[in-house]
């Protein structure tokens, strides 16, 4: 769930600074990969580059055809691995990957693509491998990468946030582990000191004052909305607004018995059950863990694979 919103600065800031740029995109893998149709790497003519496609073996060669290609002022497509011109490059998984590589024209669409990754909307990048035209729509596809004649649609979502409701030390874990993972963080908390000590090392957070409803708390479909609380009367309300949001996943600490009379006072609140049933509990992938560091991981992990089962398959890996 690699987030790709690196690759796209880094083109928008070797353009700004006047440096021929290429994007170079994963379009189809044959047999095993490290990488998803989709995946990219930028190249600038200063030799710099952002992303990769393996672990290291082909990614020299790539920045050299990419340098070649700007220089060129052409598309190309090349295949590296099994039946590539490149007879003394292999890959360790044994298969074969085709990449095509656009220059960018100017600053403007580098520009037009770092706007599109942070807007978190889903989008595509349009490419064609004749011309060298590319541009960025919002997404009209589900399928990572579609090839039709000479153009190819990689089609992207934004990388998953984690909204974090509640209070303890798991609060903090799971901020940090988020963070050293690549991905934003949002934290609501009733915990002053919290509040404090995360923005302190550059986390958002807000101070809840009331267990009611908040728009503080704000979802998109790439959302995963997580409840920490140990003080189970801050729960219900925002619950409440947590299942009718359009959140990927919605998570809670606690015990089955626990979650058996949060859900009934959620029904007590009036919400439906088809919104209920949207609830994981108890969270995580580790059974009964209770340190926070063990139980932020365990939050996590299921939060990866859950974004992964849901939007990775079809879709450019931008999340991580």
């Amino acid at each position: 769930m690699n987030n790709i919103f690196p690759i796209f600065q880094f083109l928008k800031d070797k353009t700004a600074a006047g440096l021929g740029c290429a994007l170079v995109t994963l379009t189809a893998v044959t047999g095993a990969s490290t990488r998803n149709p989709g995946a990219h790497m930028a190249v600038a003519t200063d030799g710099s580059a952002a992303g990769s496609f393996s672990g290291g073996c082909i990614e020299t060669a790539v920045i050299a055809e990419a340098m070649d290609c700007i220089k060129a002022a052409a598309p190309r497509v090349v295949r590296f691995g099994a039946g590539s011109p490149y007879l003394d490059i292999r890959l360790p998984c044994g298969g074969g990957i085709d990449l095509l590589f656009t220059p960018l024209a100017d600053a403007c669409i580098a520009e037009n693509l770092y706007q599109a990754v942070t807007e978190r909307q889903a989008f595509t990048i349009s490419m064609n491998r004749e011309t060298g035209a590319i541009s960025s729509t919002p997404a009209v596809q589900d399928q990572a990468v579609i090839s039709a004649g000479s153009w190819v649609y990689a089609n992207h979502v934004p990388p998953a946030k984690i909204v974090i409701l509640g209070h303890g030390a798991v609060v903090e874990n799971l901020a940090h582990l988020t963070a050293s993972y690549g991905l934003s963080c949002e934290i609501l908390t009733p915990d002053p000191d919290i509040v404090a000590r995360v923005t302190q090392r550059g986390a958002t957070a807000n101070l809840l004052k009331t267990p009611a409803a908040t728009p503080l708390y704000q979802a998109d479909p790439w959302t995963a909305c997580v409840f920490y609380f140990h003080d189970h009367d801050w729960e219900a309300e925002l619950m409440k607004q947590a299942v009718a949001s359009p959140a990927f996943y919605i998570g809670a600490m606690g015990s089955f018995k626990t979650h058996d009379t949060r859900k009934a006072l959620l029904r007590n609140l009036g919400v439906r059950e088809e919104n209920i049933k949207r609830m994981k509990a108890p969270i995580g992938i580790i059974p009964s863990t209770r340190d926070p560091a063990t139980l932020a991981l365990s939050t996590l992990t299921e939060i990866i694979e859950s974004y992964h089962s849901q939007f990775s398959r079809t879709h450019g890996a931008i999340a991580l």
